[in-house]
């Protein structure tokens, strides 16, 4: 099983506490969204995890103890640091702040295993073309030598984006094609390895490989393992990411992120925040007499036989 931390919500930053609990504990539950009386049993023991995937807009929650989840799983790590302020991302660090902390990590870890998101890519009359390429260049420069690579992708236009962003605009094709050209020649001149995910169209002539983010090619490559069976399963339109379980809840990150597909309602994210308890094997809430425990199906896809040559 690959398990994804930061899928529902931000783990790392605001729940790293609770995270660090459930991986002491060797075990966590989740509660069903569709059938809220079924809870699901992931056994967190590294015979069981084929490999822990990250993804945090800020990791200093968790730099100090992160060597209790590192030393004993295969771990990858997604970090997202973007071009926006306060206005867009309310509750994120600043950008300077963001890349002292990606350096921190990627010094523990190793730079085979981060990998920088500069996701999504969305455009206002403050957030331009312009202001992107700038942005993108400043953070090439001090990150290509700490990261994997750079994966980025452009806006999903989600019905609910017109109300909590109604200042943003289309990103055309000629502001898709010009954003490509000037990502890549940036990533080009700085040696960073630059892919998109979740993106249908081929900017390969821009030096763009197009990829999912959590594949059998990425994963296998930064943590020298060999999957005997790549199972694939698609998010969205454009996903080549490996089929994962995703920790936590929706409606559970204070971030407030404008463009956040998991919150519906930031009042409500706030709310849950504030009243969970990281001694829970829950996220938010504790079991009830009515909930019904079953285990989680936990197949592994490492191929963990010794080569004969």
């Amino acid at each position: 099983m690959i398990l994804n931390t930061g899928g529902r919500t931000d783990t790392v930053q605001y729940y790293s506490q609770w995270l660090l609990n459930r991986f002491r504990e060797g075990y966590v539950l989740l509660r069903n969204p569709l059938f809220p009386r079924t809870i699901n049993r992931i056994e967190l023991s590294p015979d069981k995890i084929d490999v822990v995937v990250f993804c945090s807009k800020d990791y200093s929650p968790i730099l100090g103890n992160l060597h209790e989840i590192h030393s004993r799983f295969r771990c990858y790590y997604h970090y997202t640091i973007t071009a926006y302020g306060t206005d867009i991302e309310p509750n994120v660090p600043s950008i300077e702040k963001s890349v002292e902390t990606l350096k921190k990590l990627s010094q523990m870890v190793g730079k085979e295993k981060v990998a920088w998101r500069y996701d999504p890519v969305l455009l206002t009359d403050k957030y331009t073309v312009d202001r992107h390429l700038k942005t993108f260049d400043y953070l090439s420069r001090e990150l290509a030598p700490y990261v994997d690579r750079c994966i980025f992708s452009f806006v999903e236009m989600y019905k609910k984006l017109a109300y909590n962003m109604p200042e943003l605009q289309p990103v055309s094709v000629d502001d898709k094609l010009l954003l490509a050209k000037g990502l890549g020649s940036i990533a080009k001149k700085y040696g960073l390895y630059l892919q998109t995910c979740g993106e249908r169209d081929d900017y390969s002539m821009y030096n763009i490989h197009k990829s999912g983010c959590m594949t059998a090619e990425i994963l296998g490559k930064a943590l020298n393992i060999n999957f005997k069976k790549a199972v694939y399963k698609p998010s969205r339109k454009g996903c080549g990411c490996l089929d994962c379980r995703g920790l936590g809840d929706y409606n559970s990150c204070p971030n407030g992120c404008r463009y956040c597909y998991a919150n519906n309602d930031h009042a409500k994210a706030l709310e849950n925040y504030h009243s969970h308890d990281p001694s829970s094997p829950l996220l938010l809430g504790h079991v009830l007499d009515t909930d019904i425990i079953k285990p989680a199906v936990q197949t592994s896809f490492i191929d963990n036989q010794m080569s004969l040559f």
